[in-house]
């Protein structure tokens, strides 16, 4: 499983900085709209000390953290969703990240052209929210209206499924996101197949100073049930809380694994138990799982060693009803 975010935001507020931060590619950035024309994309390894903790313990050669896919779309402009800018092609994009990652111009230099002519960062954050919850607007339309066919004939499923899109549609015209929703709608099934944007939790990444940002942005961010962090993009930010705030608003986890070759991270859902785990692994490995042997990495770490943690009795076998805590050491058995 692999963790991908989607860079938003109005042309000229920091998406290409921030992405070249992260991955550290060279991706074109120039002082106009619409440089980026398709969505860059990199992969981000994660900082764990603690896989940093099992490598050194049970000295394996290689480390193999887990991995974050970053896409850069273009800038959001008013009537993207009509095809203005570059319009419908973008908003597609992020149809497949996770999270989304909205960053917020706040630093005023006259020099950095703005597309509204002025900074106001409550303003641009109700722009692009009005793109993407128009595009699922019509995205919800085109669903009723194909499920008003299908439910003619009594079907029941169906019925219930149009009501489900009714609800959406009101919604959404009232620009309220489908994330508001209770999980039993925002990722019911029928709602998850239309993959819609504004079910995604967002994340705003506010771009520049802590007196640069004010509190009427927060309470902004604040009303849209939604975190934020303050990272000034053109100093030295440290954005590994980025990824740690993607991770917490998804419910990931990471659990390590190890061999004579390499340790490795990996990342579930968190609740996920030890055979669907196993199957991130190997998806022979869920079907054939005996059990598994669990450690917390800290008391690995504290044994300095897995046959000294096992000596100790700090090691612990699991079946199949075992949940993985964030954090767990485990050696999968599985049969042939």
């Amino acid at each position: 499983m692999k963790l991908s975010i989607g860079i938003v935001g109005l042309p000229n507020v920091g998406k290409s900085t921030l992405f070249k931060l992260l991955t550290h590619n060279e991706v074109h950035i120039a002082n106009y709209p619409f440089v980026t024309i398709d969505p860059n994309v990199g992969i981000v390894s994660v900082a764990d000390p603690r896989l940093d903790a099992v490598v050194r313990v049970t000295k394996t050669p290689k480390k193999i953290p887990a991995v974050v896919e970053f896409y850069d779309i273009a800038g959001l402009v008013k009537n993207a969703h009509k095809g203005e800018g570059l319009g419908n092609q973008f908003l597609s994009h992020i149809r497949d990240v996770g999270v989304i990652v909205h960053v917020v111009r706040c630093f005023a230099k006259p020099d950095i052209i703005h597309i509204e002519q002025s900074v106001d960062p409550i303003r641009d954050i109700d722009t692009v929210n009005a793109e993407l919850t128009f595009k699922d607007l019509e995205t919800v339309k085109k669903a009723a209206g194909k499920l008003e066919e299908e439910a003619r004939g009594s079907n029941k499923e169906k019925t219930k499924e149009l009501e489900l899109m009714r609800k959406l549609e009101a919604a959404l015209d009232a620009q309220t996101p489908v994330y508001f929703f209770e999980k039993e709608i925002s990722r019911a099934p029928t709602t998850a197949h239309l993959n819609l944007l504004t079910a995604k939790p967002t994340l705003y990444l506010l771009n520049g100073s802590e007196q640069d940002v004010g509190q009427k942005v927060k309470d902004k961010i604040t009303s849209l049930q939604s975190r934020w962090i303050i990272a000034d993009l053109d100093g030295a930010p440290d954005l590994t809380t980025l990824i740690a705030s993607a991770y917490q608003l998804l419910d990931l986890i990471s659990f390590f694994t190890f061999n004579e070759n390499e340790a490795r991270a990996w990342t579930i859902i968190q609740g996920t138990k030890t055979p669907q785990a196993a199957g991130v692994i190997h998806t022979d490995f869920e079907t054939k799982f005996i059990r598994a042997e669990v450690i917390f990495w800290k008391d690995l770490a504290d044994a300095g060693g897995w046959n000294e943690a096992r000596q100790k009795g700090k090691t612990r076998t699991e079946g199949k009803e075992y949940v993985v805590q964030d954090g767990d050491v485990m050696l999968i058995r599985h049969g042939a």
